[in-house]
């Protein structure tokens, strides 16, 4: 065990090593008119399908693959009963079929030899799915239950089901896809991994209609290997080594200094913390878990109730989700076909608006519960300042590779790992170099288990297009719904059940190619759209009873979900009032980009 652990870290480091590290000498090489490594893009972008493929793995055998409820399935069980037979067994038969339908895909990508860089044939690039799918079903084999007998019904179902399959055509059955789907559902509800649930339901849809299930991995491929998909993994491990080092107690000492005299202050500081992690590391989630120990004791030492501080700590984690450089704002772009770019500028004013808000909130709530002020230190505020300098400026190094135009995003992305790692190992040393490759593979895991999410979802929204199906609600729409308002408002109304019930990342994926015509139909400006989406997404998160967010937070802080609920309640009212603006005030959205 110890070995294989070395042997993880290992291959994520080297992984993200070159991940990063290409995109900045092919940077450097061009400021002098040169190009440094020949098909360097193509290589990076199809590392971060095997970084998302070995991370998954890493998530699988870690038992931290994204699932809708915090059961965790595989974990040697000792009892056996159906509901916890069915999640685990459905994991590993959807694994198995996905396994198959990748050794299909690069028996077909081995015969044409095509080439992403010198010496370098495609297939080889995708060989990663064929061995990620088939570790990951052999792990979820071995770690679901201890009695072999149990293990081996697995096989047994397995081998009867393929059975059946060969010998009758049970796709005639009326009922046999509501069964399918019905059981992916269940499976879904009981703990399967979210990636697994959509894999699944793809393969019953496409073998429904006779179509060839290496689709699947196809898709999956042709959108992790998008230009802009490595700012994932490189943001991601910007945010895991900021958030690894004591970055977030600079910071709060910098900003209670500027605004703790404040009314409200405080959380205002929890604000904007939260929002600039979340920003960076692309998952409220993360934010909820690593820095919610730091923020509610330092909350309510300073006088503010528990459950004032619970819940604006968990409605701050999402907020980030909006502002540079978000991955849900990226990962929007690129399905849609829209400029990134612009989606950045189109997220500040909503994010600044949805600040302002939860800060005036809690302005006034700071003054209700009569909080006692801290008098403004220009000493201390200037020394706080000056201990987290080179943190400060992180945002600036963002925003102007970003809006500058000298580097691309990849290349920002890059830069800002390379920068954090150096600050935090040489300047700060708050991290030790040996503990490095753990952050990495932390980060591979996290990373993965997001990509992986994309990747399938990916072949379910394939199968949603090829059928048609957003032709189908565009001519739907246009016969039942006469006003773009009306429009908006069912748009609100769906993005809100959506975000309870999905994580974001599969959302887009699925989603996205559904609403776009539709917001073309009804004159809705792409940007305007992609904000609207990502903001009732992020009030989906806190919307009871299935909020994720308020999950991770009755997880963090150990409350009951009654609790979570009170707690959160005023403040999904202000973003409540908030998505509103969004969605019927475009000139928040788009007023900078025009």
């Amino acid at each position: 065990m110890f070995l294989l652990n070395k042997f993880e870290k290992f291959i994520a480091v080297v992984i993200f090593s070159v991940i990063t590290l290409f995109p900045v000498v092919e940077a450097l090489a061009r400021t002098f008119g040169q190009q440094a490594i020949s098909g360097s893009s193509y290589i990076v972008q199809h590392l971060v399908l095997w970084i998302g493929i070995f991370g998954g793995v890493i998530a699988a055998k870690e038992n931290n693959l994204l699932a809708l409820t915090q059961n965790k399935i595989f974990d040697l069980n000792k009892k056996v009963d159906f509901k916890g037979w069915l999640p685990r067994f459905y994991s590993f038969f959807i694994l198995l079929l996905l396994t198959v339908a990748s050794y299909d895909l690069i028996s077909i990508e081995y015969r044409f030899q095509e080439l992403i860089a010198p010496n370098i044939p495609r297939w080889f690039a995708q060989v990663i799915l064929p061995l990620g799918f088939g570790s990951m079903s052999a792990i979820i084999f071995f770690k679901s239950y201890k009695s072999n007998k149990v293990r081996f019904s697995f096989i047994v179902v397995s081998i009867f089901i393929f059975c059946i399959l060969s010998i009758f055509d049970i796709r005639e059955l009326p009922l046999i896809i509501w069964i399918g789907l019905s059981i992916s559902i269940i499976s879904l509800i009981l703990g399967a991994p979210i990636f697994l649930g959509l894999g699944g339901i793809a393969i019953l849809l496409f073998w429904n209609d006779y179509m060839s299930i290496s689709s699947i991995p196809s898709e999956a491929y042709r959108i992790v290997i998008k230009p802009t998909l490595p700012t994932i993994p490189l943001f991601t491990l910007a945010g895991f080594i900021l958030a690894e080092s004591n970055t977030s107690s600079r910071l709060v000492n910098v900003f209670r200094a500027l605004f703790g005299w404040l009314p409200g202050g405080t959380p205002v500081v929890v604000v904007i913390l939260c929002g600039f992690f979340t920003s960076l590391t692309g998952g409220s989630g993360v934010t909820i878990l690593a820095l919610g120990g730091l923020l509610l004791p330092m909350l309510v030492q300073e006088g503010y109730k528990r459950s004032f501080s619970i819940g604006l700590i968990t409605v701050s984690g999402s907020i980030g989700l909006l502002f540079v450089p978000s991955l849900p704002m990226i990962i929007y772009s690129v399905r849609a076909g829209i400029n990134v770019v612009d989606t950045f500028i189109g997220g500040l004013m909503p994010f600044f608006l949805l600040v302002v808000l939860i800060s005036g909130y809690a302005i006034f709530q700071g003054k209700i519960q009569n909080i006692k002020l801290n008098k403004f230190q220009f000493g201390l505020a200037l020394s706080s300042c000056y201990k987290a300098k080179w943190e400060l400026v992180i945002p600036l190094i963002i925003l102007f590779g970003v809006f500058a135009g000298y580097t691309t995003l990849v290349e920002t992305a890059a830069f800002l790992v390379i920068y954090v790692t150096i600050i935090e190992l040489f300047v700060y040393k708050d991290i030790n170099l040996n503990k490095l490759p753990d952050i990495v593979k932390n980060c591979a895991s996290i990373t993965g288990g997001v990509l992986i999410i994309i990747g399938i979802a990916m072949g379910l929204t394939s199968y949603l297009v090829d059928a048609q199906f957003p032709q189908a609600m565009l001519q739907w729409s246009k016969t039942a719904i006469t006003s773009k308002y009306l429009f908006l408002l069912l748009l609100n109304i769906f993005l809100l059940i959506a975000g309870c019930l999905m994580d974001i990342f599969s959302a887009i994926i699925i989603i996205v190619p559904l609403i776009k015509p539709l917001g073309t139909y009804f004159d809705i400006h792409p940007v305007h759209l992609a904000i609207i989406f990502i903001a009732n997404m992020e009030l989906g998160f806190l919307t009871p009873p299935v909020g994720m967010n308020l999950f991770l937070s009755a997880y963090r802080f150990k409350e009951d979900m009654n609790q979570i609920y009170k707690a959160t309640l005023p403040f999904f009212v202000v973003k409540l009032i908030a998505v509103v603006l969004i969605t019927y005030v475009p000139f928040i959205t788009i007023g900078l980009l025009e």
